[in-house]
């Protein structure tokens, strides 16, 4: 609606996670880079937790692009699954043909395959995302994937990327045996006020905006407090300010567009 008023190509604040307007600060390049160490020293399990809107999923896309051909993996964004229902998602997005959908030979054509990719000299990676959502019984029989090694290093890398509450189910009694097991953690932390300033206009220059600022530095400072620094936020109070903008004839959002907008937001109507 409001493109062609402002000179935009494309909408620059879309809550989908578009890669090409992918923003990583310092926070998101530390977590890849946790992952990535993770993964190429076959360390077994890692935990990536934030909160929401962090751009946890986001990030986990990003590391897919960054690993090679001999990487193989499989990415299961849906967590309220059963155990049979999980480990037919792994095996298929993993590329494996299964004969028979049964537990034991799912398991079997697994372990083949991991095998498989050893000799290849491949490295195999399943990543979890809104790991918090899944059942303890359900992490324990994960942790049982992990037993799938040779005497001398891990055949899968598992990633379990979620909120904070994952943090807090792992620190559970009956999950101490994969608590053990992990080896990197790392916390995504909200962006600080100069990257919200950059998220914001990198995501303009994406949509096509040639540099032109649109905000003021009291808009930005008002994004930033309304939005702690959540992208999943800046982006929503953003473009509902570029959409007042168009509304008022205004190309110039202030502070207070965005105090306005940021109440609307919270269903606070003056």
């Amino acid at each position: 609606m409001y493109l062609e008023f402002y000179g935009l190509k494309e909408k620059p604040f879309s809550v989908t996670s578009d890669p090409n307007f992918l923003y990583l600060s310092r926070k998101h390049r530390e977590a890849i880079s946790h992952m990535q160490y993770g993964i190429e020293e076959r360390m077994g399990f890692m935990e990536i937790t934030g909160e929401i809107g962090t751009g946890k999923t986001t990030i986990s896309k990003a590391l897919l692009n960054t690993l090679d051909e001999h990487t193989k993996t499989a990415f299961i964004l849906n967590s309220n699954l059963s155990e049979i229902q999980l480990l037919e998602a792994i095996v298929t997005d993993f590329g494996i043909k299964l004969k028979n959908k049964n537990k034991i030979t799912m398991l079997n054509e697994l372990n083949r395959f991991l095998l498989e990719q050893l000799r290849c000299n491949n490295n195999t990676v399943l990543i979890i995302d809104e790991a918090q959502n899944l059942k303890s019984s359900l992490l324990e029989q994960i942790r049982l994937l992990s037993n799938l090694e040779t005497e001398k290093e891990k055949l899968l890398q598992i990633i379990l990327v979620g909120q904070p509450e994952l943090k807090e189910k792992l620190a559970s009694r009956e999950l101490a045996q994969l608590r053990q097991r992990i080896a990197i953690r790392y916390h995504i932390l909200p962006l600080d006020r100069d990257e919200v300033e950059a998220y914001i206009y990198h995501r303009l220059n994406v949509a096509g905006s040639n540099g032109k600022k649109f905000f003021t530095e009291g808009a930005v400072n008002e994004v930033y407090r309304f939005s702690n620094g959540i992208p999943r936020l800046v982006n929503i109070v953003c473009d509902k300010a570029l959409l007042a903008g168009f509304a008022s004839n205004k190309k110039n959002i202030d502070k207070v567009m965005i105090k306005k907008c940021g109440k609307e937001i919270e269903g606070v109507f003056e």
